[in-house]
């Protein structure tokens, strides 16, 4: 009876629309079960950690290049702002509250602050377009980098020190897990649509009553306060933070990140985070070759999903995956089905009477009788 009610759940749930859900859900399930067998060690530890955060940066900035449509090279500006801010108030809680308590605060803090730097920066940069937006982007992010540099509180050059290293992959998956679940919701959303629209055409998005700046703007400012929350994980990662590792180079390795994953596609940004932070460390044992191979495998990768021919090879690929996994699911529901068919039957069997009573002649019919005569 069970499995039947499972069954009919699973049809009625549409599971594409929550492919980002459960693929981010089972690596962290798979680490999860690797560190209880002490299977994962620190520097596998690390790196899972470092993919779950440059996640979260890739999936804010896709909200505004690949939902939005607005090229985005300051980032990384918006990264800077919330790690600071994140580390500076960790640093003054951590004396009197757990980690527990300081650190969420100190996320939460550091989102607000860029969330507030997204504002001040989108109200006239939204207002441009195509290329523009990039430039005056990217200027925010190398001046967001200079001043860091020259202010005292921040450590200057020599980078904030002294910062508590309470990032783990632990909580940098759950905070992965409800960042996609907050913009997934949020693009399925009356806003997200509008935002959509104002993407795909802007003038009849206009001409249909939508407020471009106002829809611009919120998406704007949530990827900021995403991309802030991210930077204060990453800020908690070590105990010392320097400019220079949040300079627009960063910015341009996320939009690299986005890029390869797919326009929009939170899964696909997801996997090109992964891959991308990776690729790089486990090929440490090739030293000077490996940033060769890094760059190689990127071209390859973009030719790939650019070639018509090559695309519909990974196509097919693709959909003899979810062609054997259909398979395995149907015979293990059918076995599944069988079990349950045994048990019922075992349950239902009749019992037989200890003694066979006499049979009443009067509750014979007719053909009876006639067949005995």
């Amino acid at each position: 009876m069970a499995f039947t009610y499972v069954k009919q759940f699973c049809k009625k749930v549409q599971w594409k629309r929550y492919t980002t859900y459960y693929v981010i859900a089972a690596l962290f399930a798979v680490l999860l079960l690797l560190d209880l067998f002490n299977v994962l060690d620190s520097a596998n530890s690390r790196y899972m950690m470092l993919v779950a955060v440059y996640a979260i940066m890739a999936i804010s900035l896709n909200l505004v290049v690949g939902v939005l449509g607005e090229l985005s090279l300051g980032h990384a500006g918006f990264i800077a702002v919330g790690a600071y801010a994140g580390a500076l108030v960790s640093k003054a809680l951590q004396a009197a509250l757990p980690a527990a308590v300081y650190f969420p605060i100190s996320m939460i803090a550091g989102g607000l602050v860029a969330a507030v730097f997204g504002v001040v920066i989108g109200l006239p940069v939204l207002r441009l377009k195509g290329d523009y937006i990039a430039i005056v982007t990217l200027a925010f992010c190398m001046i967001i980098y200079t001043v860091f540099i020259n202010l005292g509180f921040t450590g200057g050059a020599a980078g904030l020190k002294d910062i508590p290293t309470v990032t783990t992959y632990i909580n940098a998956f759950i905070v992965l897990i409800v960042a996609a679940v907050i913009i997934q919701n949020f693009v399925r959303s009356k806003h997200g649509r509008a935002i959509m629209s104002i993407r795909d055409n802007e003038i009849a998005a206009r001409a249909s009553g939508i407020n471009i700046t106002y829809y611009k703007l919120f998406a704007f400012t949530l990827s900021a306060f995403i991309a802030g929350v991210g930077g204060c994980l990453y800020a908690h990662t070590g105990p010392i933070l320097r400019p220079n590792s949040m300079d627009y180079n960063m910015s341009i390795e996320i939009l690299v990140m986005v890029v390869l994953g797919g326009m929009g596609s939170m899964t696909g940004s997801f996997v090109a985070a992964a891959v991308l932070t990776l690729l790089p460390e486990y090929l440490r044992f090739l030293q000077d070759f490996r940033m060769i191979i890094y760059a190689v495998v990127l071209i390859l990768i973009m030719i790939v999903n650019n070639n018509a021919t090559l695309k519909g090879y990974k196509d097919r690929f693709i959909a003899w995956c979810k062609c054997i996994l259909a398979k395995c699911w149907k015979k293990c529901t059918r076995a599944l089905k069988r079990k349950e068919n045994a048990a019922e039957t075992a349950g239902e069997a009749p019992e037989i009477p200890e003694k066979m009573s006499e049979v009443d002649e009067t509750s014979l019919d007719d053909t009876e009788r006639k067949g005995e005569k």
